[in-house]
């Protein structure tokens, strides 16, 4: 009965103040029981119904600065994050208001599936339309993820072996390539799978590869930007855009990784895209820059640290990994991958990264950053940071029950 009653308190807490949990993080997975993940997945949408009231017709929210929205066009790349967390929200309450308020927001990103100027489309175009038709299979659904396959598969250069991330695709004296690209290649392999051809795997798995051989260091952590040239495929250098220096772990760029080659390893069984999950969780755990609450720097060599900005994006992305990398694992790995992703969650959970009900605009997630570099989105939620929260509370779910 006193269960009952603290259960009901917490959902009728969030309608007014927010239910959320204290500040203090736990070391140990056993923490994070189903109840404290159902009480901040039940929060979450009733902050994510402040925002969907103030998001503008034909726009998408990007963040929320000096007490504004901020909003972008369906082209952005992080365009396909909010609807994709609407779906999340239908997912785990069955409150029809998200799918209602996901569908016209989905279909804005229609007309991307064709959108060739780009590397981003399996952010843009797997999680909204991908995420969409995982609940409501639809053949339209389909046909556009595969159209913004074949569009995304047109920025492959066999000699370099990767898809090309900045630049047009005819500029034939640099070819740049990020590490957070690897995040676009679920939807080439769920295009495979889809259609049988086997030309999407190809393109997906030789990027996987020539990036493990060029991005990483002796250390596991990895670049930026790898920039080869076009016609040979060489390598002509190692910079970062994001990071503090071309010599620095990018936090959000070590995240990607580790989440690039997890799942990399789900659509293929390869072991050695396993072990280097491994060894990029490694770098990241073992990191003497990590800090206690295990949110990182938004460089792990940043200037300033122990008073450099944190990123909570890098630590969603990381800890939505690490659940998912537990199930490969042996049961040692698998415990530590676990605990990390609890004291990650509990943190992020906290009132010192968790927006208050009704505060930041709706938005989930305090202190994430963008790009430091260029000043853009430093310290402010941003819809990426709440997708892979949310993907990381029901990953930690599904554990559970």
């Amino acid at each position: 009965m006193k269960k009952l009653f603290f259960y009901l308190s917490c959902v009728l807490s969030t309608i007014f103040i927010g239910c959320f949990p204290s500040k203090k993080a736990t070391n140990t997975s056993s923490e994070v029981s189903l109840n404290w993940v159902d009480q901040n997945l039940q929060s979450s949408a009733q902050q994510y119904k402040v925002l969907m009231k103030q998001v503008h017709e034909g726009m998408m929210p990007e963040t929320f600065v000096d007490g504004k929205l901020k909003t972008c066009e369906p082209s952005n790349w992080i365009a396909g994050f909010y609807p994709g967390n609407l779906i999340f929200l239908f997912e785990t309450t069955g409150d029809s208001s998200f799918y209602k308020e996901a569908l016209p927001k989905i279909t804005l990103m229609e007309r991307e599936q064709y959108n060739k100027g780009t590397h981003d489309l399996g952010f843009m175009m797997y999680c909204s339309y991908g995420n969409l038709n995982k609940i409501s299979p639809e053949e339209k659904y389909k046909e556009i993820l595969l159209n913004s396959a074949r569009s995304l598969s047109t920025r492959f250069n066999p000699k370099v072996g990767c898809i090309r991330s900045w630049g047009n695709s005819n500029d034939t004296t640099e070819f740049k390539v990020i590490i957070d690209n690897m995040m676009n290649l679920e939807l080439l392999m769920w295009a495979a799978k889809e259609t049988g051809d086997n030309n999407f795997s190809h393109i997906a798995i030789t990027h996987a590869n020539t990036t493990m051989e060029n991005h990483f260091r002796p250390d596991n952590s990895s670049y930026h930007v790898v920039i080869y040239n076009p016609k040979t495929g060489e390598v002509i250098k190692k910079v970062t855009a994001q990071g503090a220096a071309n010599s620095s772990a990018w936090a959000r760029g070590q995240s990607w990784g580790l989440y690039g080659y997890t799942m990399m390893y789900r659509e293929t069984k390869d072991k050695k895209y396993l072990e280097q999950a491994h060894k990029i969780a490694e770098f990241i755990l073992n990191n003497p820059h990590l800090p206690a609450d295990k949110i990182p720097y938004w460089d792990y060599d940043a200037p300033g640290i122990p008073n450099a900005k944190r990123d909570a994006s890098s630590a969603a992305i990381m800890a939505s990994a690490l659940i998912e990398l537990s199930k490969y694992s042996n049961a040692s790995l698998s415990k530590k991958y676990l605990n990390t992703a609890s004291v990650i969650l509990h943190s992020l959970s906290s009132p010192q990264y968790r927006a208050a009900y009704g505060k930041e605009g709706g938005f989930l997630l305090k202190h994430s950053v963008g790009n430091m570099n260029a000043n853009a989105d430093v310290d402010v939620p941003l819809p990426y940071a709440d997708y892979y929260y949310l993907e990381a509370l029901m990953r930690y779910k599904s554990i559970l029950q």
